[in-house]
């Protein structure tokens, strides 16, 4: 799977809206096939910084960064950001989430 991990720096007059000005998005890309999970998380220590975690099967990501919902992201998003989001991404083995071993409850 192609698991990639975003920063997304919102203007401090759009963080409390962001989950619902990216909403289109998110379902549109959660509805992908070979999506495999799209989450939103907000930073808890600046509120006007969301994590966006989201993993793809290793063929959907290009399907994913051509489709229309996208292409709309890239336009209507930027408005509402200080600045270009900060991505890491990998490639990895399997399609889900492993057990943390170093923490596990008994």
């Amino acid at each position: 799977m192609i698991f990639i991990c975003v920063k997304w720096k919102v203007k401090p007059e759009y963080a409390d809206q962001w989950v619902e000005l990216s909403r289109d998005f998110t379902e549109a890309t959660r509805a992908e096939p070979g999506n495999l999970f799209f989450q939103w998380s907000r930073s808890v220590d600046d509120p006007n910084e969301y994590i966006l975690i989201e993993a793809f099967k290793d063929d959907a990501a290009e399907a994913h960064v051509t489709s229309d919902h996208f292409k709309a992201a890239q336009r209507d998003l930027p408005q509402y950001v200080q600045a270009t989001p900060k991505v890491r991404n990998v490639l990895m083995e399997g399609d889900h989430w492993d057990d943390l071993g170093e923490f596990t409850i008994a």
